[in-house]
């Protein structure tokens, strides 16, 4: 079985903020290791962010911030 990531949701993820709380500006990549497992500990929240946390909880996990990191890069969002 063949995995192939959704590129335009990877994209997302690698410049996604976090909206609320004591890192609310932040990019999901740039949040700390520990605030990511407490997410994990009491629940995600529900929906696309809840997935996008659990998601670089995985990343952080396995040490591929420098794929988000130049996907941010090499993917600039464009200001609007």
């Amino acid at each position: 079985m063949e995995i192939r990531p959704d590129s335009k949701q990877l994209l997302e993820l690698a410049h996604y903020k976090m909206p609320f709380g004591k890192f609310k500006g932040r990019y999901l990549v740039d949040l700390p290791l520990p605030y990511l497992v407490w997410f994990r500990q009491k629940g995600f929240p529900e929906g696309k962010l809840g997935g996008y946390l659990n998601t670089m909880l995985t990343i952080k996990d396995n040490n591929l911030e420098p794929v988000i990191r130049k996907l941010q890069k090499d993917f600039p969002r464009e200001s609007t």
